[in-house]
């Protein structure tokens, strides 16, 4: 019998089968990737944990702008704890960070572009900038290609060409069609994306109007009118699970009188109300603003993180629930990050699927990239 094997035995013997996988449950998932390092009978354990007692959950990512080293703060829904990570590894400080459709994090500037597709956001790619430069444009990643959409440019006053990055050949191409809707709304803060593993979806949030530009046909698609009934004032869109979802602020930016999701049932033709926010998440997501003339979304699995378009103090939280319950489970995100000294610092939100795997390849201790660490109750480090 080989020493590993006695020792796995050894582990078994002190806690045994669903005793050891109940006590895992309740343990962060950042310590369990040190867990399931310990044995080959630990890493069994946490596994059956995961699989049969308390699954993973997507996380909720806050990304700081860093002053001198950078940072971010994690949310783990499975736990209910937030987590301080500091960056070992450098990332670009020339620009601000920029996030998209949930998962794809950011810089551009003249010289420079800079992003990162990863979970946990510790590796960068750096290359050239797009062949026009233009100022807050829409950013995004479909399958191995970043599109680049409008923004506004001092040179032309028409909006610049769509422009295309291609991983694998790491080379820029151009496509000049464009919709006359970009030609009056030409920067990002107009519009809401989504993407799936072909196509680029781009709804303008006040009139509902939905574009889909396929970056191999070089092509767009639509207009769609998605608003999904007269009320909405607000719309965006993003994907939760395999459907793509509109969320829509009805009433008006002083007084929002209800917050829904939607599922598209057939593709920019059918959808239904799945869920309703309860008001007094409303009025926490609110806030002390006057007004909330759109939100935020980030969303991960069956998780929709839901924030202040403007000032993003509160987060809620939906997971779309499946089977024979089907609908919205709510909930509000623990604010222990965002304070009045935190708030002067630029952050942006994305959400990622994270496994005990990110963990473990993030916190080996060959070649440490980043630390990570339950969140003390006093506020960002």
């Amino acid at each position: 019998m080989s020493t590993e094997e006695t020792a796995d035995e050894q582990d078994g013997a002190a806690v045994h089968g669903d005793i050891l996988e109940c006590i895992l449950s309740h343990l962060p998932l950042i310590d369990l990737a040190s867990s399931s390092s310990v044995s080959r009978g630990w890493e069994q354990a946490v596994s059956s944990s995961l699989s049969h007692f308390n699954a993973l959950k997507p996380w909720l990512l806050l990304h700081f702008h860093p002053k001198s080293s950078p940072s971010a703060a994690a949310y783990d829904p499975r736990s209910a704890v937030w987590m301080n990570i500091n960056y070992h590894s450098p990332i670009p400080r020339t620009a601000h960070l920029q996030s998209s459709h949930s998962s794809l994090l950011y810089t551009l500037t003249p010289s420079k572009f800079s992003f990162s597709i990863d979970p946990l956001h510790l590796t960068w790619q750096h290359v050239d900038p797009p062949l026009t430069w233009r100022a807050d444009p829409i950013v995004a990643l479909v399958a191995h290609r970043v599109i680049i959409v409008a923004g506004t440019c001092v040179f032309n006053d028409e909006p610049p060409a769509v422009e295309i990055y291609e991983l694998k050949s790491k080379t820029w191409d151009t496509c000049e069609e464009l919709p006359s809707i970009f030609a009056e709304y030409a920067t990002a803060m107009w519009f809401s994306i989504a993407v799936d593993d072909h196509n680029l979806h781009v709804m303008h949030k006040t009139s509902g109007v939905v574009f889909s530009f396929d970056p191999i046909k070089k092509s767009w698609a639509g207009p769609f009118d998605m608003k999904p009934n007269p009320d909405v004032f607000s719309s965006i869109i993003g994907f939760a699970g395999d459907g793509m979802v509109i969320v829509g602020l009805s009433g008006s930016p002083e007084d929002v009188k209800s917050v829904k999701i939607y599922e598209v049932v057939v593709q920019f033709s059918e959808y239904r109300k799945i869920g309703e926010m309860p008001k007094s998440f409303i009025e926490k997501l609110q806030g002390e603003s006057a007004e909330m003339a759109s939100i935020g979304m980030s969303s991960a699995g069956d998780f929709i993180f839901l924030h202040h378009g403007s000032d993003p103090v509160e987060v809620i939280q939906c997971e779309v629930v499946r089977g024979s319950d089907y609908g919205c489970r709510w909930g509000i995100v623990p604010n222990t990050v965002v304070d009045d000294r935190t708030r002067l610092r630029r952050f942006v939100f994305t959400s990622s699927n994270v496994s005990v795997e990110h963990l473990q390849r993030a916190l080996r201790s060959e070649s440490p990239q980043t630390t990570i660490k339950v969140k003390e109750s006093d506020g960002l480090n």
